[in-house]
């Protein structure tokens, strides 16, 4: 933990879940944290808050990650406030569920430009930085890129071509001394979860995830942090273009049964992907 002193990252997608997590770990980790958040600023200035009670330093910046000028705008006012950049951790991303034949151009576009466009353009906006610091970039996927789901379609092509993205760019940028590496959480419930399954007790739910997967236990937003951090420090130096799977074992067991034939009884996307 001590290789992050002094440090300065970017999360995006840092007001909730799993880049929340991953921004409050690198902060206890000595690192001067960018919260980058899209919607509401109560998350990312809560977490922003949190940071600087622990004697950290820490800013929250909005940007809409459907257009390229605000993302972009962004990464500018980012590294000024960070003086620079040493970590870039791509987590913004969202989600939806909907059968196949129902899905919409518009939700399709919505979900690429905020999954995949948003991080390829943004990491090449912040590329001079690294490049300066020798850095690192980290790009979130997600267990969704190796395992169908129900009603996951356009979601789990997103997570696909991040990991492709991570294994290209990477070779790319080695020889300019920046390394790319992915990471790819399992079950990791976090309140936007919950909102998708109104009326479920959320620690019956951990309880029960926990229940289906191998290590007897749903992740957590600090679990997946630990790993991130771990990635961006020079422990890591060795991995280069790999995306690290981090499920507690969900990948490696083999589910026979016949839940792959019933629809999903959650809704993922309500408020913002159109039509959901």
């Amino acid at each position: 933990m001590s290789e992050m002193e002094g440090k300065r990252v970017l999360v995006t997608g840092a007001g909730t879940g799993i880049g929340r997590g991953i921004a409050l770990g690198f902060a206890k980790a000595g690192a001067t944290i960018a919260l980058h958040y899209s919607r509401s600023s109560k998350g990312a200035d809560d977490a922003v808050a949190e940071i600087l009670a622990g004697g950290g330093k820490a800013a929250a910046f909005k940007a809409d990650f459907e257009k390229i000028e605000p993302l972009q705008a962004m990464a500018r006012e980012a590294v000024s406030f960070l003086v620079g950049l040493d970590v870039v951790v791509n987590n913004a991303g969202i989600t939806m569920n909907m059968p196949f034949e129902k899905a919409t151009p518009e939700q399709f576009d919505g979900l690429y430009h905020v999954n995949v466009r948003a991080p390829f353009f943004l990491t090449q906006a912040v590329l001079p930085e690294l490049e300066k610091s020798r850095g690192v970039v980290i790009n979130i996927s997600s267990i969704h890129a190796y395992e169908g789901y129900t009603e996951h379609s356009i979601y789990a092509g997103t997570r696909g071509a991040i990991i492709s993205f991570t294994r290209q760019l990477a070779i790319e940028l080695a020889p300019r001394g920046v390394r790319v590496v992915g990471l790819a959480p399992g079950a990791v419930p976090v309140e936007n979860h919950f909102k998708a399954m109104p009326g479920v007790d959320p620690a019956q739910a951990i309880s029960e995830c926990g229940n289906g997967i191998p290590c007897g236990f749903a992740g957590t937003p600090a679990d997946i942090a630990n790993i991130a951090i771990f990635l961006a420090s020079p422990a890591a130096r060795y991995i280069l273009g790999q995306t690290l799977v981090a499920d507690g074992g969900t990948t490696s067991w083999m589910p026979f049964g016949e839940g792959f034939k019933q629809p999903m009884n959650a809704s993922f996307g309500k408020g913002y992907v159109p039509g959901v």
